[in-house]
């Protein structure tokens, strides 16, 4: 990375207190000096001729708390940092560009990644040491160790971090190829592969901490509606019913916590954040519409209440509520036995243990237990009773604080998972939910035809939209579309700025994450690898995938297709960590499906088809040619008709919910197809 240098002299104190990000806000009144990530920070690093200590975390992050209060919070340590180094704070939530590539620069030096991430890097940007959280003994010797390298040893520095430069450069190179073509077979080798790691006795996959697999969740649902696997449902019920009943979804208002530090779902990391719960509401949504199972739907309807009552904000979302309140991880949530029965009577209090797995030795700290729910209660009047009284109860103590910020792809996400519910429970309130939140989000997000990735208070902020952004707004779009018409012309403009500025042009199918007008790091980031959220690519695949045939346009069709191909690496090889790709993956093998219903925009018909589409499936209805699906395509007879198609391919239209489900099980209605 080049920077133009120019003499800057140095400027004193905390220079955080404007930010619009509410995690640096936190580290405003720090005696550190910190400064944001910008050129005239960096140029005066240079000017100085100082490293730079890089701290990289975000607001509802527990260890983030604890090494500020242990070290910048600390006037010696704020001392040596001041002295001996330009200290910039960033959000990974805000730049998740900054975050990936210092992230793969601590991994690839330590073996372990995570936050607080703290990196020393030289003036241009180069990364020389990285690590985690350092008590403050242990961080104020680094920093002395650091300096003293710095000052007399630079040449060591030098190289380490051109070493550390060139190995980032070739991780960045793009997935080796030779992955199995797209279809049933990379599918159903991805889903052995999957289960084959499934934690059968527990639900979940992998050991401790345990993540909620929720993209994977979603391409098993899709993967049985397409195959008919009953492991597949198997290993989705049971990891959404243990996850349900466990300590990591909270029993009292809904949501789901980050994750569990035990294998078993009991004890979780406390903290709550927008992306986890959008895409866990999809998944339970889906489940709750193909099995009507009633756990799947209560959970879908307080997850969705949660989403609103508490991360909601002039009809966007907030992005996390805090791991800890009054200074405690968990203090909010945990229970003892004697406090239940303070709350609610002796009888009612022993009932409640029993009933949420509250015990005299608890499960959590100092004796208190995480809320479970391993059974059904026998009175669902008294549940609801003992819920609604000790939701009060636990109102009068101290809550987690909120991060206000309001990220795109995140909100992009919820509003997909809103209007999914919204079919799943015959909600409108949910789909006007999302609907709203669309709206604003484009109407504060989008400045001079370009996306932005977030806002604080209805001030958007600086920082440019990556490609994820664009993705899971475009898809949100397009979902809105199907239901309501609104959104198709917005989602288009996105993804053609998508292949404009986040394509590789050398490499077809490939994206970067920043965009190539976006600030040159000094390595461009492009991983396609799913996380806790889908990568930009699965997103940005889907997207394709669905506007290529409600457009009718062969540029998506073609580019999502390419995109497909390009991951066929990571569902071949490493599927657990391509839980979204193996969802848009399955769409297109069964075509996508593509369901128009002409007739009524009420018509009984065309709710059945949304009932009854598999994931992934383009449903659209209305009259003749008021749409690309629906062009030629008229009522039959003069009843509502539907008609089903899988890529190219059509079924006769048909009249009935009946032959309407039998076409959809992969059977046309009359026994024939042909192309229409």
């Amino acid at each position: 990375m080049t920077i133009k240098v120019s003499p800057v002299s140095r400027v004193a104190g905390n220079t955080l207190g404007g930010s619009t990000s509410p995690y640096l806000r936190q580290h405003a009144d720090n005696p550190v000096h910190w400064r944001e990530w910008t050129p005239e920070a960096l140029a005066e690093a240079a000017s100085r001729d100082v490293p730079i200590l890089l701290s990289i975390g975000y607001a509802a992050c527990h260890w983030c708390h604890v090494m500020a209060h242990e070290s910048f919070e600390d006037a010696e340590v704020a001392a040596a940092a001041n002295d001996g180094f330009v200290c910039i704070k960033v959000d990974r939530e805000e730049r998740p560009d900054l975050d990936a590539v210092y992230m793969n620069a601590t991994v690839a030096l330590t073996g372990q990644g995570g936050w607080p991430m703290t990196c020393f890097l030289t003036p241009d940007g180069r990364p020389f040491f990285c690590g985690t959280y350092y008590p403050k003994l242990g961080f104020l010797q680094l920093l002395d160790a650091v300096a003293e390298t710095w000052r007399d040893r630079r040449d060591e520095v030098e190289r380490a971090s051109d070493q550390i430069a060139t190995e980032l450069r070739s991780m960045s190179a793009g997935l080796p190829g030779g992955g199995l073509p797209v279809g049933p077979e990379l599918c159903n080798h991805a889903v052995a592969a999957v289960l084959n790691d499934e934690d059968v006795s527990h639900g979940g996959f992998g050991g401790a901490p345990k993540f909620p697999p929720s993209a994977l969740l979603e391409g098993l649902l899709r993967h049985h509606e397409r195959t008919g696997s009953v492991a597949a449902l198997a290993a989705v019920e049971r990891t959404c019913a243990a996850m349900a009943r466990g300590g990591i979804y909270d029993q009292l208002a809904g949501g789901f916590a980050r994750y569990s530090v035990d294998p078993h779902w009991v004890v979780p990391h406390f903290e709550k954040m927008l992306y986890d719960n959008a895409l866990l509401l999809r998944a339970y949504a889906h489940l709750a519409r193909r099995t009507g199972d009633p756990l799947a739907r209560r959970v879908t309807a307080e997850t969705a209440g949660f989403l609103i009552a508490d991360l909601g904000a002039g009809a966007m979302f907030t992005s996390s509520l805090d791991a800890d309140a009054g200074g405690r991880e968990g203090l909010t949530y945990v229970w003892t036995p004697a406090e239940l029965r303070s709350v609610l009577g002796e009888d009612d209090g022993a009932w409640a243990a029993s009933l949420f797995g509250v015990t005299e030795r608890g499960t959590f700290e100092h004796g208190a237990s995480v809320l479970q729910l391993h059974r059904d209660p026998d009175d669902a009047a008294r549940f609801e009773s003992v819920r609604t009284t000790l939701s009060a109860a636990r109102a009068s103590r101290p809550q987690p604080a909120r991060d206000d910020k309001v990220v795109t792809a995140w909100n992009g996400l919820a509003i997909t998972a809103l209007a999914e519910a919204s079919v799943a429970l015959e909600s409108p309130e949910l789909l006007s939910a999302a609907v709203e939140c669309a709206r604003r989000l484009l109407e504060l997000h989008v400045v001079n035809g370009r996306l932005r990735r977030a806002s604080l208070g209805g001030v958007v902020g600086e920082s440019a939209a990556i490609l994820e952004d664009h993705a899971a707004l475009a898809t949100a779009l397009l979902t809105l579309h199907q239901l309501t018409g609104f959104g198709l012309d917005e989602a288009v403009r996105l993804l053609d700025v998508a292949l404009e500025h986040f394509a590789d042009p050398d490499q077809p199918g490939r994206w970067f994450d920043t965009a190539d007008d976006a600030e040159q790091l000094m390595v461009r980031p492009a991983d396609p690898i799913d996380g806790a959220t889908p990568s930009g690519a699965s997103l940005i695949a889907e997207a394709l995938q669905a506007a290529g045939y409600l457009t009718g346009s062969p540029r998506y069709v073609d580019a999502a297709q390419a995109t497909l191909s390009s991951a066929t690496p990571i569902l071949a090889r490493a599927a657990r960590s391509g839980g979204h790709w193996l969802a848009v993956a399955e769409a297109q093998v069964r075509g996508p499906i593509q369901i128009a219903v002409a007739g009524d925009p009420s018509s009984p018909l065309l709710d059945a088809a949304r009932r009854l589409a598999p994931g992934g499936a383009l449903v659209v209805g209305g009259a003749v040619d008021s749409s690309e699906l629906l062009k030629g395509r008229d009522r039959v007879d003069g009843a509502d008709a539907a008609y089903v198609c899988r890529g190219t391919v059509c079924d006769l239209p048909v009249t009935t919910v009946e032959a309407l489900a039998v076409s959809l099980g992969g059977q046309p209605a009359d026994g024939g197809s042909g192309a229409v």
